[in-house]
């Protein structure tokens, strides 16, 4: 279970149009180093993740992945981006995002989906995060 310190934490976030598609942004300032939301999901068994496949599938250990696929889960509307303001943190299974810097109300939120993910998703298409699409 989530520490109580989590648990009961709610933002003010909005899905919405960005640059990327649909997007998460935040209609409140967040702190630096604050908890934005966790990733929630179906536990799968990697055999089971294997089996599904899809671009929302979250690795938390060896044998443990969570399907995030649902729209109830908003935080999956989280883009990735090569200058995020967001960062990721496994702790006891659960998948959490929280603020690398603060962010401001009105910002998107976006976190870097590491190098595999990169490469093989996001690479190929052509990167669509404001970074990449400004230069």
């Amino acid at each position: 279970m989530l520490s109580k310190k989590y648990r009961y934490i709610k933002r003010n976030l909005i899905v919405k149009r960005s640059i990327a598609g649909l997007g998460l942004f935040t209609k409140e300032s967040i702190e630096r180093g604050g908890f934005v939301i966790e990733y929630k999901g179906s536990i799968l068994t990697e055999k089971e993740a294997n089996l599904k496949g899809g671009k929302y599938l979250f690795e938390t250990s060896k044998n443990r992945f969570i399907d995030g696929s649902s729209r109830k889960n908003i935080a999956r509307y989280i883009n990735h981006s090569c200058l995020p303001n967001c960062e990721i943190e496994i702790l006891r299974g659960h998948i959490c995002v929280f603020s690398k810097r603060k962010i401001k109300a009105g910002e998107e939120l976006c976190y870097d989906y590491d190098k595999e993910y990169f490469d093989e998703i996001i690479k190929p298409l052509g990167c669509k995060c404001l970074k990449c699409k400004v230069k």
